[in-house]
């Protein structure tokens, strides 16, 4: 059943999101409201997506040079891990998005490409 994650920004604000189930079976202790304190802050939590971000946006960037550059991935965020990329069915899922002006950036055109992994 799904529950509810309590994080904490840097600044000490509560961030409250609806949460799942660990599947390995292992449980956080909740409160009696039902909710799971988080063990990272928000911000901490987030650092590996946007790393992960990061390397995709360099990635599709270098040797395209694409005059726009759109990602889409899901963030599953769990009390004990912090932020994860959620899977689509049984892979991960990443949409990556690549955008040409025509008369600039020497392109033409668009190109999209989905990516699972």
């Amino acid at each position: 059943m799904d529950g509810l994650v309590e994080f904490k920004t840097d600044e000490g604000a509560l961030v409250v999101v609806e949460g799942v189930d660990d599947e390995r079976g292992s449980r956080l202790v909740a409160r009696d409201d039902g909710t799971v304190q988080a063990a990272r802050t928000f911000e901490g939590s987030l650092e590996g997506v946007r790393a992960a971000a990061r390397s995709a946006l360099r990635v599709f960037r270098d040797g395209l040079n694409p005059d726009a550059v759109e990602i889409e991935f899901g963030v599953k965020l769990t009390a004990e891990a912090g932020a994860l990329i959620a899977k689509s069915a049984v892979e991960g899922h990443l949409v990556v998005k690549l955008s040409w002006s025509p008369g600039q950036s020497g392109g033409s055109g668009s190109a999209e490409t989905a990516a699972r992994s």
